[in-house]
């Protein structure tokens, strides 16, 4: 089974965390069915509510729950979401910042939600098929197609992909020629390669590629999760290569460079949008489908560095992409 950590918590130095205690999930659980949570602070006042609707059974007739996941960028995902469906006239009610995969995913499966920002190879191997190795995109989708609960839908990919990758600094990167991780085979013996502890012995971390690349590191650094230990043992020369995810805003102003994967090694987590079936129709996806073709990794990075690093608000953030990408 690859590794598949969840998406990240919160900015400065966003990293990937699950929340696993039941008082947390319990707590969010029941404050998320009690519709007693409010959508965040940055979200409420662009969306509509009805209080006559019941979360629990939504319809096809144009009147959404949009939620996120507990991190900024989900939640800025979820703005955009929402910002595309009301332009195009459908009423909306925004539940941000509900939690982890372990409390939102039941949530959508029974219709209390009816859309969430996704990230393919995560929702794959966390909560439809543990055991799977799919890595590309093509791969994870046809087996979420195939392994979702009947209630739900994964409806067209974004090619922004928030996923693992070996990144080198941009002085590195030109001396060496680097654009893919092949191209470290003439140099990794001399490189020290950074990432979290358990990179050290994961499927896809550096046992992964040595086996799929061919690649021995001259040693390996513990770090923290794309974080500012990595940041700095990256910039600060320590390491040569480390395990940054490729939206993380650091990417953008200290000028590093994400290698390609042309293998593999590291499982597609293309943003997607998941939706309960019986709660959308043709009009909503269409929109949301709409998003995904515009929706870029690197558009995702500037968008996570303009709402992290330089403190724009969601909603301007998310207003400024779909005006840009012509969606508003």
């Amino acid at each position: 089974m690859r590794n598949s950590s969840s998406r990240r918590a919160a900015a400065p130095a966003p990293k990937r965390t699950t929340i696993r205690t039941a008082a947390v999930a319990v707590a969010a659980l029941a404050c998320l069915t009690a519709a007693a949570c409010s959508s965040s602070s940055s979200s409420s006042s662009s969306s509509s509510s009805s209080s006559s609707s019941n979360p629990l059974v939504p319809s096809a007739t144009g009147s959404v729950i949009v939620g996120s996941a507990n991190f900024p960028e989900n939640e800025l995902l979820a703005q955009i979401y929402v910002d595309a469906l009301q332009g195009n006239g459908i009423k909306v009610t925004s539940k941000f910042n509900i939690g982890a995969r372990e409390v939102y995913y039941p949530e959508i499966e029974k219709g209390a939600i009816t859309i969430i920002p996704e990230y393919n190879g995560a929702l794959l191997t966390t909560s439809v098929d543990p055991s799977s190795t799919a890595a590309s995109t093509a791969a994870v989708n046809a087996e979420l197609d195939a392994k979702l609960p009947p209630a739900l839908e994964l409806l067209n990919s974004a090619s922004a992909q928030d996923k693992d990758s070996l990144t080198v600094t941009q002085a590195t990167a030109t001396k060496y020629h680097l654009t893919s991780i092949s191209d470290l085979a003439a140099v990794a013996k001399d490189f020290v390669i950074g990432g979290p502890s358990e990179f050290q012995t994961r499927a896809d971390g550096v046992p992964g590629l040595k086996k799929i690349y061919g690649l021995t590191f001259k040693s390996f650094q513990p770090l923290d999760e794309s974080g500012p230990i990595t940041i700095t043992a990256l910039s600060s020369g320590k390491v040569q290569v480390a395990d940054v995810f490729t939206t993380t805003p650091q990417i953008v102003t200290d000028h590093f460079v994400s290698l390609a994967d042309p293998k593999n090694d590291f499982a597609a987590q293309n943003v997607t949008p998941l939706v309960y079936k019986k709660g959308v129709n043709s009009s909503i996806v269409s929109t949301l489908n709409a998003v995904s073709a515009v929706l870029t990794t690197d558009a995702l990075l500037q968008m996570d560095k303009a709402l992290i690093i330089d403190h724009a608000s969601y909603t301007q953030v998310a207003s400024g992409f779909l005006a840009q990408e012509g969606l508003k």
